[in-house]
């Protein structure tokens, strides 16, 4: 099975934070973390520094390619800086 993950830190929040399943709404300066394996990806918030990580809203979801979970994660950091209760925003489509 295939599998990547990407990790951005220092990603701060807009106004309204990011939507977390486990504690609600998280804000200030967040690292965002997204695994891929075979046909998932799994998305998960916490505070920069810190050792709890929280399951970002929409998570886990289909997805089918390293390069579409690559998409997917600069389209989350930029919803995390978007803020507004943010949750994983819908998968990038590529075109070739």
């Amino acid at each position: 099975m295939s599998w990547a993950s990407w990790t951005t830190t220092g990603v701060y929040s807009g106004r309204g934070g990011v939507l977390t399943q486990e504690v609600g709404i998280l804000t200030g300066d967040l690292t965002v973390h997204t695994t891929w394996a075979g046909d998932e990806a799994r998305v998960a918030v916490q505070y920069s520094g810190a050792s709890d990580w929280f399951t970002m809203a929409g998570s886990p979801l289909p997805c089918e390619s390293e390069e579409d979970s690559r998409a997917l994660h600069q389209a989350v950091v930029q919803a995390v800086a978007l803020g507004g209760g943010a949750a994983v925003p819908p998968i990038p489509h590529h075109t070739v």
